[in-house]
């Protein structure tokens, strides 16, 4: 199939990323059955048609935190009425990291806000902080991670 034509939606665990016929860094990305496109900012040598890749996977990592909070609360059934989450990606200097293996060169950090709404008591908030550290992609981007790459044939 030309890479030019949309193929039908894949499996919910698959992803499909195909370089736009337009645009210098320009993507566009199959999830399921839904479509996106993702891009470097303009800063970058793109045009900022669309989220960088980190910013595909702070998008993961906030969505993950925020569905499994709400999976959590509902089933504690606690008065849980909102959850946002902002993040935030950046280099650090692992030298700067006091609680990091890694002692030389540059690490990535990602900052997690996590804002609940709702009549929840302290102890309540505690419990979905720690809920929100065992969400899946927390759990993916914590652990080892093994990719495997190989050319289509």
């Amino acid at each position: 199939m030309p890479l030019t034509e949309i193929p039908p939606p894949l499996p919910h665990e698959q992803v499909q990323v195909i370089e736009a016929p337009v645009g210098k860094y320009r993507q566009h990305v199959r999830m399921g059955q839904h479509l996106s496109q993702a891009d470097e900012p303009v800063d970058l040598g793109g045009e900022n048609s669309g989220p960088n890749p980190y910013e595909f996977l702070l998008a993961a990592l906030g969505a993950c935190t925020s569905m499994t909070l709400r999976m959590y609360a509902d089933r504690k059934q606690m008065p849980l009425t909102r959850v946002a989450v902002d993040l935030r990606h950046r280099k650090i200097h692992a030298q700067d990291c006091a609680e990091c293996h890694a002692r030389e060169g540059q690490l990535d950090q990602i900052e997690r806000v996590i804002t609940l709404e709702g009549d929840l008591s302290d102890e309540q908030r505690e419990q979905l902080l720690a809920i929100a550290n065992k969400c899946p992609v927390h759990r993916t981007l914590t652990s080892e991670i093994r990719i495997l790459s190989r050319l289509a044939e």
